[in-house]
Parts: C-alpha cells; sequence; structure tokens
C-alpha cells in the first residue's frame, strides 16, 4: 500500500446527508496541520469552498450546496495526503487544495503529490497540471524549454530538480546561467571576480537554491565546483557531460546564443531554457530569441516545451491578477 493510500485510520469522512460531511482526525499531528494556529486554515478553507465549517476535539463538520461540500472533502483529502508525505501543510497548501479542480477529474490533486520533490528544508510539490508536466519533462526529458510569466516556478522548480539529481549522484555537476543584458555581455567592466560580476543577475536562482538547500551547503559546492555560476557568453565552445544546465530569463538572449546553449549538450546531460515573453530587457525587443527558438523546435520530440500561464501562478493571488490585467491592456493596444 502507497503512502498516498494509507490514510484509511488517520482520516475517516463521512457524508452526513447531501448539505453535510463529518471528519474525523485520528491523528493530532494531522489535526493541528490541517485546522492550522488559530483555526486560520480551516477559515482559509471555509471561504474558498464557500461552506459554514465547525470543528470539536478531532471532529470537523462542514455545511453547504452539495457540490461546495464535495470540493471541501477532496481539499481535505489532498491536505491529509500531503501531510503524510510531508509531515507539514504550508500556507499555499491550501490554495493548492482546492485551486485545481478542474485540472483533474479526481479533484485530490494527487497528480501533484505524485511528482513531489524532497529536498534538505523542504518538500516541493507542483501547484498546478502544468507545473507537473513540468516537473515530469524536466526529469524524462535532455531538453526543456518553458515560457510563461513571472512567479509560475520555471526557476525554482528547475533549480529543485537539478540540485536534486546532484545529490543523487545521478549527475556531477549544475550550471546556472543568464543573459547579462544590463553589462551588454562585456562583464569585464564590473568589480570583482567572475561570481562577483555575474551574481547580481543570478540573485533569483541564488534565492531558490539557498531557500531548498541551505546557504552552508550551496555555498560548499559552489566552492568545490559542482554548482557553477557563468554568463551565457562563456557557454561558447563548451560540451556539457554530466551536467544539468539551467538558462534562466531566456528572453533576453538572441536565437544564436539559445542555439549555442542547447548544441553544447553532451553525454548524460540536461539542458532547461527558461523565460518570459513578456519582460524583455533588450534595446531591441525583436532580437529576442526566445519565441523563434521554441518555433523551430517545438516539432523535435526529444524537446518538451512546457507554456505557463497566469493559472500558473504560484506568488501571490494578487501576482495573477496583475498579470491577466496587463495582458487585456497589451491586447487592446494590438
Amino acid at each position: 500500500m502507497s503512502k498516498l493510500e494509507s490514510l484509511d485510520k488517520s482520516l475517516i469522512i463521512k457524508k452526513v446527508d447531501k448539505e453535510t460531511v463529518n471528519i474525523r482526525l485520528n491523528n493530532n499531528d494531522l489535526l493541528i496541520s490541517i485546522v492550522g494556529q488559530f483555526n486560520q486554515n480551516l477559515k482559509e478553507l471555509e471561504k474558498l469552498t464557500k461552506t459554514n465549517i465547525y470543528s470539536r476535539g478531532n471532529s470537523i463538520t462542514a455545511k453547504g450546496k452539495s457540490s461546495d461540500i464535495e470540493e471541501f472533502s477532496k481539499a481535505i483529502r489532498f491536505l491529509a495526503n500531503k501531510f503524510n508525505l510531508t509531515k507539514s501543510i504550508e500556507k499555499n497548501d491550501i490554495l493548492l487544495a482546492v485551486r485545481n479542480r478542474d485540472d483533474t477529474k479526481s479533484g485530490d490533486n494527487i497528480h501533484s503529490l505524485n511528482q513531489l520533490i524532497k529536498t534538505p528544508r523542504k518538500s516541493v510539490i507542483a501547484r498546478s497540471k502544468k507545473q507537473s508536466d513540468y516537473i515530469d519533462a524536466l526529469r524524462k526529458n535532455d531538453i526543456v524549454m518553458a515560457v510563461g510569466p513571472a512567479g509560475t516556478g520555471k526557476s525554482f522548480l528547475a533549480v529543485s530538480v537539478g540540485i536534486t539529481m546532484l545529490m543523487e549522484k545521478k549527475i556531477e555537476r549544475v550550471i546556472l546561467s543568464r543573459p547579462a543584458v544590463e553589462a551588454g555581455e562585456k562583464l569585464g567592466f564590473l568589480p570583482g571576480d567572475m561570481k562577483e560580476k555575474v551574481d547580481p543577475y543570478l540573485r533569483p536562482l541564488y534565492d531558490a537554491l539557498y531557500d531548498l538547500f541551505g546557504f552552508e551547503l550551496i555555498n560548499k559546492k559552489i566552492e568545490n565546483g559542482e554548482i557553477e555560476i557563468a554568463p551565457l557568453a562563456f557557454m561558447r565552445g563548451r560540451t556539457l557531460k554530466n551536467s544539468f544546465a539551467i538558462l534562466d530569463e531566456a528572453q533576453n538572449a538572441t536565437a544564436t546564443q539559445i542555439k549555442m546553449f542547447l548544441t553544447r549538450i553532451g553525454e548524460n546531460s540536461k539542458l532547461v531554457v527558461n523565460g518570459d515573453p513578456s519582460q524583455i530587457d533588450l534595446n531591441n525587443k525583436s532580437h529576442s530569441g526566445l519565441n523563434r527558438s521554441i518555433k523551430i523546435l517545438n516539432k523535435l520530440n526529444e524537446i518538451q516545451i512546457i507554456e505557463f500561464d497566469h493559472r500558473d501562478v504560484v506568488r501571490h493571488p494578487l501576482v495573477s491578477k496583475i498579470i491577466t490585467a496587463y495582458q487585456k491592456i497589451s491586447e487592446n493596444e494590438d
């Protein structure tokens, strides 16, 4: 029996009638995590599922429309499964428990839990169907290209998979690269050594590394060369073997530069190209080669292309609304 199926004793869901469901939690740690501090998780679920929720002891009762009661029950099952795997329920998990109701027929979002990534500091799960597909692609394909707005997890998930493969010794090195557009790739004018010159451009990737694996571990792997930081221009002429290489912010690279990066692939390596076509920083936006590269390569079965949209944004809920608002304005202007 898998962990996802072993909740029979700790979670009992009983439908009292069409508009009432009773849930009994026989595991105190699970109960505390689902209820949340000062019942915050239940209050959020009450708002999201449009139900009235009452709790007493280890029992939770929800009342509402039949369809809303069903959604609440599925959300509780998802949260219980998530706790069973990771021993924690985070704030974002409450939203995730109900946000993907249209993504799967079961409604339990089990696809997310099947794409679990365990790191030293936290466990990462897909927070949308597209994220689930993306993690699956990162694990199975040698080359993956992902496009979409900020906050959809393109860089965060790629870093999660790459460093996890490094720690599992499936590869020998993780390479992080990004076009240094502001300096025109002429980094010699900046003070400091190469790492110090490139660091400002790779800050989002550093944030993901430290968040998932800790400052000490990451710095140690940078020092011994297992994690390499390099501007895109420095990829030329290399062959990447036993590596997981990520080109971030690829909307600021030309088609020629992206081609150069992709043709670095060597034995037992994976390459990831991420970007947001709506955030081009080049002086001449027509020089961006991300969309053109995708059009050229989308017929190659060996290359997986994932396209995210505002529904996959996993930052603050306002981010998705902001992106949608700007998209509408852009469409009207066109």
